[in-house]
């Protein structure tokens, strides 16, 4: 069964930052494609970040290029952890971020995600 758990969520203020962390279990680390998307109140979803474990291919959204930095320990660590390091963050940054899996390569298009997370909630104030 396929398992993604996201933690490190939480309240900072305007240009601090925090560090997302999913956890995932129940498939092959390096066949999978891993991202963080976000929805904030009354939006649609955004894609912001994604990451191939096999190849360290990434991804940005342009909204947070240069301050959002996506990361993972390859299953040769056994940790199957993928990091999202959000620095300089800002009041927009705020919403609910999900974990979310697919079997092949990166995608920023949030629709194309098999499997998800329960997701964390960022709130950043002013």
């Amino acid at each position: 069964e396929v398992q993604l758990v996201e933690s490190g969520g939480g309240l900072v203020q305007a240009g601090g930052s925090l560090r997302l962390s999913c956890a995932a279990s129940g498939f092959t680390f390096d066949d999978y494609a891993i991202g963080w998307i976000r929805q904030a109140p009354g939006k649609e979803r955004e894609g912001v970040s994604c990451i191939s474990s096999a190849d360290g291919s990434t991804e940005y959204a342009d909204s947070v290029e240069g301050r959002f930095t996506i990361s993972s320990d390859n299953a040769k660590n056994a940790k199957n952890t993928v990091y999202l390091q959000m620095n300089s963050l800002k009041p927009e940054d705020t919403a609910v971020y999900y974990c979310a899996a697919r079997p092949s390569n990166v995608t920023m298009r949030e629709a194309e995600y098999a499997y998800w997370g329960q997701g964390t909630q960022v709130t950043v104030s002013s």
